[in-house]
């Protein structure tokens, strides 16, 4: 949060004016402004009200900008006014159970909320130095993640799939029946028609009533749609800084991504691996570096990332896997066959499970991962019975315990999962292979 005196340290005289030059594409060419990248500027226009646009860049002694909104009526000419040089936005309590756009206007046709806080767009993320260690289990009532790939208080996580395979529903589930204090959700570059789809079928009136939705569509511009997922961010350090443990469910990190590369390249960026800019990928990690605990709260984020072709050594995923503590992998094969979650737990992994788990609960979510791979590894031959019984004994196991692995990975929308109730599954599989190794010894 920001008080009046690092407001006014940030403050700079709001009298510079200048002139748009020209406009190319989107972007806009202003002559007189010296004012810094990140700057909110107000261009006047007639007829209409005055378009506001951010300081991207410079180029020939001209400053660049990218509106926020269509550029209809604007004209060389038109005379362009500093409004700001440090953004910040109103946060409050009075967020919880609303929806709002990138700016933090609610747009959900309720009344303004009374907001008495300010938080800054892009804070700075906690010192490495002052973070405390992630100790602490988060339930996020998905039982394969809970059971298989559990996550501590303050991690971060992606969620990679191709389009279509199940990302919403699971973040969905995740909003409803998680034990975080408060969810807040950025839902950015959605399709228009998907964004009360999401508040009203996958997260519904009580995953709504400790939540605050941040929605930027596809059909905004490129500015737009980077700032809401700032402003997703700063909206959650608020509630991490009163104490709270936050879940931020970001959709989608690409689509961040995206617009960063539509920024960078208005700007004069030049295109590097499949066109994305460098920007993009100093953008990522100042975006995902600003979740995880400090010793207030913690911010417990899972980001989606669209995998292009189904590919995942492309360019952004790449890059999140590096920068996160742990990846979902969703499969499209396994969707195809109605299992859903789509959660593909070979090709998954969270990098602080062992620091949020006992012994007893690695030592069965590792049987299971055995056993999933053994199946996996002799699909083939098992489907078209080729295989013969006795000839591996962990095959064996596997096509015994098939049945019980699926139901304890499948989970209808639905129906919740406490932690407590994906571990004892996880130990009852566990406590039947056990079973069935030691009648084998015998």
């Amino acid at each position: 949060m920001l008080d009046v005196t690092s407001q006014l340290e940030h403050i700079m005289p709001t009298a510079l004016s200048g002139a748009v030059v020209r406009t190319v594409g989107t972007t806009i060419s202003v002559a007189g402004l010296p004012a810094p990248v990140g700057a909110l500027v107000e261009i006047e226009r007639a007829p209409g009200e005055p378009l506001e646009a951010e300081v991207i860049g410079f180029k020939d002694h001209l400053t660049l900008l990218s509106p926020f909104s269509d550029l209809a009526g604007v004209r060389h000419g038109n005379r362009v006014r500093l409004r700001r040089t440090a953004r910040w936005l109103r946060v409050g309590d009075a967020m919880l159970g609303r929806v709002f756009d990138a700016t933090g206007r609610a747009v959900d046709g309720k009344p303004q909320p009374v907001l008495t806080h300010r938080a800054t767009f892009r804070a700075a993320p906690p010192h490495p130095c002052t973070r405390p260690r992630i100790d602490t289990p988060l339930a996020t009532g998905v039982r394969c993640i809970d059971g298989l790939l559990t996550c501590g208080k303050g991690q971060r996580m992606g969620i990679f799939s191709g389009s279509g395979v199940g990302k919403s529903v699971l973040l969905g589930m995740m909003s409803r029946y998680t034990a975080a204090d408060v969810i807040v959700t950025a839902l950015i570059g959605e399709r228009g028609r998907e964004v009360n789809e999401f508040i009203e079928r996958d997260l519904g009136p009580e995953g709504l009533a400790k939540s605050v939705v941040v929605v930027a569509t596809s059909d905004e511009p490129a500015p737009v749609r980077t700032q809401a997922a700032a402003t997703a961010t700063a909206i959650a350090e608020f509630f991490r800084d009163q104490g709270k443990d936050v879940l931020l469910l970001m959709d989608s990190l690409t689509r961040f991504a995206l617009a960063q590369r539509e920024i960078g390249l208005a700007a004069g960026e030049p295109p590097t691996t499949r066109g994305y800019t460098p920007s993009v990928f100093a953008a990522l990690p100042k975006l995902v570096e600003r979740a995880g605990r400090s010793p207030r709260g913690s911010i417990t984020a899972f980001y989606t990332v669209l995998v292009e072709a189904d590919d995942p050594n492309e360019p952004i995923s790449d890059a999140v896997r590096g920068l996160l503590d742990g990846h979902t992998w969703l499969s499209r094969r396994l969707a195809s066959q109605g299992h859903y979650p789509a959660v593909d737990v070979l090709e998954s992994l969270s990098r602080l499970m062992p620091e949020v788990t006992d012994a007893e609960h690695r030592d069965a979510a590792v049987a299971l991962r055995e056993l999933s791979a053994a199946y996996r590894d002799h699909e083939d031959l098992i489907s078209i019975g080729a295989y013969r019984r006795g000839s591996n004994p962990k095959v064996d196991a596997a096509i015994e315990m098939l049945d019980d692995i699926n139901r304890f990975l499948r989970q209808p929308v639905d129906q919740p999962a406490t932690m407590e109730e994906s571990r004892e599954g996880l130990m009852r599989i566990y406590q039947n292979i056990q079973q069935r190794g030691t009648k084998q010894a015998a």
